[in-house]
């Protein structure tokens, strides 16, 4: 399949094209600056592989959680890109794009990612290798750094994303965590959990694309007229 995958939840700012079983890619952390560089990073992939909007077969984007700006971004662009060109899209977890990661790069089996999500709480799942894919084991939640604590596995895991480093909580000695130096999710790594959600038909289109943000105060208008 020809797939277009667009991030822009946190400080990192990413985008992957696979086409041809190969997958052009940049990754830049470049906090507050996603509105101005993220088209221009999709023009320069989909140049550098020589493909327009209409020769794809769907999009993917990181519909967080994440920052509450960079997750609007991301879905606002890509709900403007599908409507375009009439492309089915897959939202895939940040979370879980991390982990996907960890997966691929550091032959991980568990999988724990935190990413802080500022007001004293990390954004928080676990997750399991089944088939080389990422699988949620539980659900994604937004808590206390402490509380997510008391979750972590008895047994070796690998840690993922911002929230290790930025709470005291989760940076104890009495749990299993594997250190990476994976902190962001990666548009790459989403590529590959969207293939199978792609191939039973799990996609939406550009009316029903929504954002994750686990925070229920935060709220999220679609196109206009489409409300």
């Amino acid at each position: 399949m020809k797939l277009l995958a667009i991030d822009a939840a946190t400080e990192a700012l990413s985008v992957a094209v696979q086409y041809n079983n190969d997958i052009i890619d940049r990754f830049e952390v470049c906090p507050q600056q996603h509105s101005q560089k993220l088209l221009p990073l999709v023009d320069e992939v989909m140049s550098e592989a020589g493909l327009t909007l209409q020769q794809l077969d769907g999009l993917v984007f990181g519909r967080g959680p994440g920052s509450f700006t960079g997750v609007r971004i991301a879905t606002g662009m890509v709900q403007g890109l599908a409507f375009g060109a009439q492309l089915p899209v897959v939202g895939i977890s940040t979370l879980a794009a991390m982990a996907q990661q960890a997966i691929n790069t550091e032959n991980a089996h568990t999988m724990v990612s935190a990413i802080d999500a500022r007001m004293s709480e990390v954004y928080f799942a676990q997750f399991a290798a089944k088939d080389g894919l990422a699988v949620g084991v539980g659900g994604e939640q937004v808590c206390a750094p402490d509380i997510a604590a008391s979750m972590l596995p008895e047994s070796a895991f690998h840690a993922v994303g911002t929230g290790w480093q930025a709470y005291e909580a989760l940076q104890g000695n009495d749990h299993q965590a594997v250190k990476t130096d994976i902190l962001y999710p990666h548009a790459r790594f989403m590529l590959q959990l969207a293939a199978p959600e792609f191939a039973a038909g799990n996609t939406q289109d550009a009316m029903s694309v929504m954002p994750v943000y686990l925070r229920d105060k935060v709220t999220w208008k679609k196109l206009p007229g489409r409300e």
